[in-house]
């Protein structure tokens, strides 16, 4: 049987049109929550997540976000991925009074805490390439775009 791939198309969102964080965060939720992979209380936690542990990553070219919430909110993994047509304001990690413009968000349902950590540092592989950064800004199809990170989160 084959793996079953952490980015699936159906998670995907291209050039959304957001003028907040907690916009594009409600939506890339409901898009989990609707596809099966976390439960209704996922949305909340991660709002409320977001508020005391920010997820802004300042790159040199896109501005890149990964909320997540932990994992008694998840049914399956999986990450959902949105891609902005402007970017929107996400206080930085580790640094909250610090803002990032964000175009790229990740947004992580993962279901074992070792798995998470894991996958953080495959996700960051990921925001130190610029041109890869720049490529799914742009991309224009949903399975293209799954394709690519799903080769680049294997290959890390």
């Amino acid at each position: 049987m084959q793996e079953a791939k952490l980015i699936d198309p159906s998670l995907i969102m291209l050039n959304v049109e957001a003028t907040e964080k907690e916009e594009v965060i409600t939506l890339m939720a409901k898009k989990l929550i609707s596809e099966g992979y976390v439960k209704g209380s996922y949305l909340n936690a991660i709002l409320e997540r977001e508020k005391e542990y920010p997820t802004g990553l300042p790159t040199n070219e896109v501005g890149v976000a990964i909320p997540h919430t932990d994992i008694e909110h998840v049914i399956k993994p999986g990450i959902a991925v949105a891609t902005l047509k402007n970017p929107v304001k996400f206080n930085a990690m580790g640094n909250p009074d610090e803002e990032v413009d964000v175009k790229l968000i990740f947004m992580l349902a993962v279901t074992e805490p070792k798995g998470q950590i894991n996958l953080l540092k495959k996700l960051v592989s990921i925001f130190q390439n610029q041109q890869l950064l720049m490529e799914l800004c742009d991309i224009k199809s949903k399975k293209e775009c799954a394709k690519i990170l799903n080769t680049v989160i294997d290959m890390a």
